[in-house]
């Protein structure tokens, strides 16, 4: 009686590791319930991940495909995975439009693919620093480069409110200025440009362009400028012939998370510029 007791027992425990707390969800051997699993390997994790499952080069799994393997770069994996790849709560982006896109990546006769050293792609990343007792968020625009016989990624450009009112283009008048016989008052009235934080730029030649990184490494390098941390990172790809796509990562419950399309556009001639442009915060 006692070892049918042991018995028992032990398939008791069997039970409750398999079927969990919760009646009805099944767990796997590593304790994950197979609608959580499902969702992990749903989830793109990892901005080459994204590029990988764009272009068809892994399985379902997450497992990188041979090249040899039938369905590398099949036009019906990679149909399946750009319907995927899709952030499917943005109603911004119409259906018609991400039809036309999986098309055009996958026909046969020119398809497309991402190329992680292909140029034409950057990111923007949202940066917390602390400046004196504030918190002010900078916006970084990162640029993947070639290093030696590998590549590195730099900051290529800054934005900041305060940096982009340090001057205006050229021709641009303003109300404010140093009256024509300042010379006459020894010049005194420069307390009011000193004192003119904001606006100090309208007081300098306005032919000239604003060194921001160099304004943004002195200031790091003075200790102005004190890194808290990121607050958000998004890409922006202009590889595919005719096409800007930005990918966001989105952390939600469900299948449709990880690193995202977030915005499509199809471009016009001259259009490409002009986002750019946009991005940077350029007039």
């Amino acid at each position: 009686m006692r070892k049918v007791k042991v018995v028992f027992f032990l398939l008791a425990f069997v039970v409750i590791q398999v079927y969990g707390q919760e009646p009805g969800v099944l767990l796997s051997r590593s304790g994950i319930s197979a609608a959580d699993e499902v969702s992990f390997y749903a989830e793109t994790k990892q901005v080459n991940q994204f590029i990988r499952r764009f272009n068809g080069e892994e399985d379902v799994r997450g497992v990188k495909l041979a090249t040899n393997d039938p369905t590398y770069h099949s036009s019906d994996l990679r149909k399946k995975y750009l319907n995927m790849l899709f952030d499917h709560s943005n109603s911004d982006i119409p259906e018609l439009l991400k039809n036309a896109f999986v098309n055009d990546m996958v026909v046969d006769r020119d398809p497309k693919f991402l190329d992680f050293h292909g140029g034409d792609w950057f990111s923007e990343i949202e940066v917390l620093f602390q400046r004196g007792n504030e918190m002010v968020i900078f916006t970084l625009f990162m640029k993947l480069v070639k290093e030696n016989l590998g590549s590195k990624w730099i900051i290529n450009d800054v934005y900041s409110p305060p940096y982009e009112n340090l001057y205006k283009p050229n021709g641009t008048s303003t109300s404010r200025f140093l009256h024509p016989l300042s010379h006459e008052l020894d010049f005194m009235n420069l307390d009011k440009v000193f004192d003119s934080q904001e606006y100090i730029g309208d007081y300098f030649f306005q032919g000239f362009q604003v060194d921001k990184l160099s304004i943004f490494l002195y200031e790091i390098r003075t200790n102005k400028l004190r890194f808290k941390q990121v607050t958000n990172v998004k890409f922006h790809f202009f590889q595919l012939k005719n096409w800007y796509m930005e990918i966001s990562e989105f952390n939600r419950p469900g299948l449709n998370k990880g690193w995202l399309i977030s915005n499509l556009i199809r471009l016009e001639d001259g259009q490409k510029d002009r986002i750019i442009d946009f991005i940077h915060h350029r007039e």
